[in-house]
C-alpha cells in the first residue's frame, strides 16, 4: 500500500469514527429528549476533526431553551454528559460539539464579530486588547477570527477567568 493510500484509509477511518460518535450521541440525546418529554430533531454532521450534533425544533424552540440554560450553562453540561456517553461506548475521548436550538451557531457568529473588532482595535491603536473571560469554545472562535484578520492572540489567566488578549502586529 502506498503512503497516499494509507492517508486516505486513515481519513476514512477517522470519518467513520466521528460518524459513530455522532450516532452514539444522537441515541443518547434522543433518550434524554424522551425522558424530558421535549420535541426536537437530531442533526448529525462532521465538522473538521470532530463530530457535531444539533438538536433543532420546528416549533418556536421555547422548550429547547430549557436545555440551553442561562448563557449556555445547561448546554455545556449536556455536551459533557454526551461526551461521557460516547466515551463509555467507544473507550475513546470525544471532542463532540453539541448545539441546541442554534445557540452555538449564533454565539459563534457573535464571537467571530467580536474577534474581528478586537483585531481592528489592536491594529488601529497598536496596543493589546484584552477581552472578557470566556469558555474554551468561545476563546477558540475568537482566536480563529483574530488569525483570519492577520493578527495573533493568546489566552491568559486561569479557568474560569481565562480570557483572550489580541496582540498588535
Amino acid at each position: 500500500m502506498t503512503e497516499g493510500t494509507t492517508s486516505a484509509a486513515q481519513g476514512g477511518d477517522t470519518l467513520t469514527r466521528l460518524e459513530q460518535e455522532g450516532e452514539i450521541a444522537a441515541d443518547y440525546l434522543e433518550g434524554l429528549l424522551d425522558i424530558a418529554d421535549l420535541d426536537g430533531d437530531i442533526d448529525m454532521d462532521v465538522e473538521g476533526d470532530r463530530a457535531a450534533v444539533s438538536i433543532i425544533s420546528d416549533s418556536a424552540g421555547r422548550d429547547l431553551q430549557k436545555l440551553v440554560g442561562r448563557d449556555g450553562e445547561v448546554l455545556e453540561a449536556l455536551q459533557e454528559l454526551t461526551r461521557l456517553a460516547v466515551h463509555r461506548e467507544t473507550g475513546d475521548r470525544s471532542r463532540l460539539m453539541l448545539d441546541i436550538a442554534g445557540f452555538r451557531a449564533k454565539k459563534r457568529a457573535e464571537l467571530t464579530e467580536l474577534g474581528a473588532k478586537a483585531a481592528d482595535e489592536a491594529k488601529n491603536t497598536g496596543e493589546p486588547v484584552k477581552l472578557q473571560p470566556m469558555t474554551p469554545f468561545e476563546r477558540k472562535v475568537v482566536h480563529d477570527a483574530v488569525a483570519a484578520a492577520g493578527l495573533r492572540s493568546e489566552s491568559e489567566g486561569e479557568e474560569p477567568q481565562r480570557f483572550v488578549v489580541v496582540l498588535p502586529a
